[in-house]
């Protein structure tokens, strides 16, 4: 038996999925899409399967979450569907309950949040209710786990039917609609009434492989007659029929409740407070996650685990058993290595989701994005996009992962595409190297690097926003704000677990492969015309790519091998930057800051080129670890491709930009390269203020 949970955002539609197949469910994505797919069984019925869809308002094809839904239930044909209802806003939970009776799937109703109903004095007869609508309703309070194994019962019955047809619309719609059936029927028999109605909305998707003239004469006929568009005369239809049904079956106090939520989003929503209190908020979360407990345990991860406890440990069992000295240094020093400073800030990651997951759960991120929505609209980003974002300066890959939130996929690629340039946790290391080496530990280098990831972001939208991979007019930003309540310490637990526990699958993964790769480079040569483990580091594999590709940055102010090198170990990790050029500097452990080698490292960069440096390594293609969450985010390797091809282009003419003018200005050099960062500065300030492909037309448009 395989059941559809069906139902709006914010309707507690997860609390139940998690309620009814406890820990027995498989998160993955729905296929060639980002969409995070949820199945599972439900508790002690192995043989029955639930697949919670994603939440929707309506079965048009308005969004990519509605077109899933539609086409799962349509093509899987599911032998029922639970449809979960917010019993405090049912007039605006049943216009897809409707929509849902008119698949003729057999369903069940579970009507949520009956705690809140009586907390709100509502009154609800889900008998009288249960009999209009033709189909069996179930009072349940999933945050409470209340009603569920009632609901249970019904859902595994085998004698679930069809429900009725709803008396919903008009003679003359249901006459138009009728004939549709019959024009359709020739080519099929499965959903005729949905798919009738649907195309007498003139819904272009279900409209493929059927009499288009035909049933577009039909509908014209009908709008020409009654002066309005069908899609509106059925919406319209819909909610009268809703509306009249609720008066029968609800009461509502008489008197104004001002209820808790509204209370508090007087305050934390407001014109002028809400900007600064997410501020402060965000700032207390990421102080507490990343600089006192977080910041503590990882230490200890790192310097202690990861230093002094594992890395003893392996190297004598290892010689204890005569493992050879090539094992022994790929063991420790590549994988453990590796590996080792990837999980390091795991301890950080899962005080941040933790943090995170309270937030979400009670309700509060959700303002967050409709209060940033208005500001990050008019530089072609989602105000959903404002939340990873600030995730991405603890770590970029749970920002990554945090994306999934957006519904719009244009939104959600340009976001993934963009939030890696936030200077992360693992940037601090080289932030505070190139700021003590050459800068005096001037504090505005750190500062400026935050400016220059904002400003990234902002020009890469504008500039992203008029290209055909993401034109097009803002996606409507359609959110219903849920009540506050206390966070569900199972769902916190849950949602803590699933981030983490995919963190170090997936990117653990890819570390591991690099970090090999890595160690295979920088330990192997060719001396004396044999192959083999070299002492000499510039005579290894890795010193000879650095050469080969250390012109490529000439430009920038740094061609030299050991800082080509250092940036390509950054991929791996980018607080390998630093490590990196320790060793290739002679130290044999360098602090976070690199200051051991501050002398150094001002002997081979200006300030100049330090600083381009700098911008390089903020900008361009992000650790491997994000690489893997941007694959998944993605799940596509075109676009996983163009998201991080963007980046190192975007980097490398940025600093190439800096360095030439910069160059100009303070020595008067002029130049071929000179040049290049001139037309590349005209090339940018073209993409940024050229009208958007959709508009570039419109007063030429003829309105009469």
């Amino acid at each position: 038996m395989k059941i559809a949970l069906v139902g709006n955002p914010n309707s507690g539609k997860t609390t139940l999925f998690n309620d009814l197949t406890g820990s027995k469910q498989f998160v993955g994505n729905w296929p060639g899409v980002t969409v995070e797919k949820k199945e599972g069984q439900i508790k002690n019925y192995k043989d029955v399967t639930i697949v919670d869809l994603p939440g929707i308002y309506s079965l048009s094809p308005y969004t990519l979450e509605e077109v899933i839904s539609r086409e799962y239930l349509i093509n899987e044909k599911p032998d029922l569907i639970i449809n979960i209802i917010d019993g405090s806003n049912m007039e605006r939970n049943l216009y897809l309950t409707t929509q849902v009776l008119e698949l003729g799937i057999p369903t069940v109703v579970a009507c949520n949040m009956m705690d809140v109903v009586e907390k709100n004095q509502i009154s609800i007869d889900l008998n009288g209710l249960s009999k209009e609508l033709g189909v069996k309703i179930l009072p349940i309070s999933a945050s409470k786990v209340e009603g569920i194994d009632l609901l249970i019962e019904e859902v595994v019955k085998e004698n679930n039917k069809p429900s009725k047809e709803l008396d919903v619309y008009s003679k003359d719609v249901l006459d138009s609609i009728t004939k549709i059936e019959n024009i359709i029927s020739k080519e099929t028999n499965e959903f005729l009434r949905f798919k009738a109605i649907k195309l007498f909305e003139k819904d272009e998707k279900i409209m493929v492989g059927f009499d288009k003239k035909e049933i577009l004469k039909l509908v014209d006929n009908f709008e020409e007659k009654f002066d309005d568009d069908t899609e509106s005369v059925i919406t319209t239809q819909r909610y009268e029929f809703i509306t009249n049904t609720l008066k029968k079956y609800i009461k509502k106090n008489s008197k104004q409740i001002l209820h808790t939520s509204d209370k508090i989003d007087r305050v934390v929503t407001n014109r002028f407070l809400a900007l600064p209190i997410f501020i402060l908020v965000m700032g207390i979360v990421y102080y507490v996650s990343v600089t006192t407990i977080g910041e503590f345990v990882t230490d200890w991860t790192n310097e202690v685990l990861f230093g002094e406890i594992i890395p003893p440990l392996v190297t004598t069992f290892l010689e204890n058993i005569n493992a050879s000295p090539v094992l022994i240094s790929l063991i420790v020093d590549g994988i453990i290595a590796g590996v080792g400073a990837v999980l390091g800030f795991v301890p950080q990651m899962l005080v941040l989701f933790t943090f995170l997951a309270i937030l979400e759960d009670c309700g509060y991120m959700a303002r967050i994005a409709f209060i940033m929505d208005r500001i990050f609209r008019k530089f072609g980003l989602s105000g959903k996009s404002f939340i990873p974002m600030m995730i991405g300066t603890g770590c970029s890959v749970p920002a990554i992962m945090a994306s999934r939130t957006i519904e719009n996929e244009r939104d959600r690629r340009m976001t993934i595409t963009t939030t890696s340039f936030m200077p992360c946790g693992a940037k601090l290391p080289v932030i505070a190297l190139i700021a003590g080496a050459l800068f005096n530990n001037s504090g505005w280098v750190s500062n400026s690097a935050y400016f220059v990831g904002i400003f990234s972001i902002i020009a890469s939208g504008i500039i992203l926003k008029k290209t055909k991979r993401f034109s097009g007019d803002p996606a409507p930003f359609v959110m219903e704000l849920p009540a506050y309540h206390l966070p569900n310490i199972k769902n916190v637990f849950r949602s803590v677990y699933e981030r983490g526990s995919s963190f170090i699958k997936r990117a653990g993964t890819v570390i591991l492969l690099a970090t090999i790769i890595i160690w295979f480079l920088s330990n192997f040569g060719f001396t004396e015309g044999s192959f083999g483990m070299v002492e000499d580091l510039n005579t290894s594999i890795l010193a000879a790519l650095g050469n080969i590709f250390a012109p490529l940055f000439a430009p920038l102010g740094w061609g030299q091998w050991k800082a080509t090198v250092a940036t390509v170990a950054g991929l791996v990790a980018k607080e390998a930057v630093v490590g990196t050029l320790g060793v290739l500097y002679g130290m044999a452990e360098v602090s976070e800051e690199g200051v051991e080698i501050w002398s150094q490292l001002a002997l081979d960069f200006t300030a100049l080129s330090a600083y381009s440096f700098l911008l390089f390594n903020l900008l361009c293609a992000p650790c491997f670890a994000t690489m893997g969450a941007i694959k998944r985010e993605m799940n596509n390797t075109g676009w996983t491709i163009f998201a991080i091809s963007y980046q190192t282009i975007f980097a490398y003419t940025i600093s190439l930009i800096f360095y030439q003018i910069g160059l100009f200005v303070t020595t008067g050099a002029f130049g071929f390269w000179t040049i290049v960062a001139i037309a590349l500065i005209l090339i940018y300030l073209y993409l940024l203020f050229r009208p958007e492909p959709s508009k570039k037309y419109k007063t030429n448009v003829n309105y009469n």
